[in-house]
């Protein structure tokens, strides 16, 4: 594990999860949540994401865009655009919101054009996998090709097998073994 790997730890584990009882957005019940925009919106920590998250996807390349459906995925997508630059990588990012906009171009997907690229599809944490797989499907409609989805932390709730069911790769960089979870 390296030193950015280490540092993220750190970070989540003393600020970013929260106990008590909480409903998670797939209507499941916790004890615990894990808040990870609170640390992926946050100077100190954003770049150890990116570095985490370059490091995690290597293994996909090439690749030609990131992102995943707003909220959650968004901080993660542009955390891995800015230090991939200074990796010399050339990603792009992009936002799929939950609807089409019902104004405007009425796009789903903002961001550069995805047909024929390979994309990446992030999450902050994943419970179900609902919400990186509905990201996935409207990246696909406007034509991009997914690689593979890839969370910071896995809640260990079944989500990897989902989405590995859908015939996507599932990568996590932490799971809750690693915050002592």
């Amino acid at each position: 594990m390296d030193d950015a790997c280490k540092q993220l730890i750190e970070f989540i584990s003393a600020e970013a999860v929260h106990h008590g009882d909480f409903t998670l957005t797939s209507g499941k019940k916790a004890s615990f949540y894990i808040d990870l925009r609170e640390l992926s919106l946050d100077h100190r920590v954003a770049p150890l994401i990116g570095d985490v998250m370059l490091e995690l996807i290597r293994e996909f390349e090439p690749v030609d865009a990131i992102g995943g459906l707003t909220m959650g995925a968004d901080p993660i997508a542009t955390a891995i655009l800015h230090r991939g630059v200074l990796a010399g990588k050339k990603y792009d990012a992009f936002v799929v919101r939950k609807e089409p906009k019902d104004h405007g171009r009425g796009r789903q997907v903002e961001g550069p054009d995805l047909r024929g690229k390979r994309v990446i599809i992030v999450e902050d944490t994943s419970t179900t996998g609902g919400s990186p797989l509905a990201a996935a499907q409207a990246v696909e409609k406007d034509g991009a090709e997914v690689v593979a989805v890839c969370v910071v932390v896995d809640r260990n709730t079944g989500a990897d097998q989902v989405i590995e069911e859908a015939g996507y790769p599932y990568r996590a960089a932490l799971g809750l073994a690693d915050l002592g979870l």
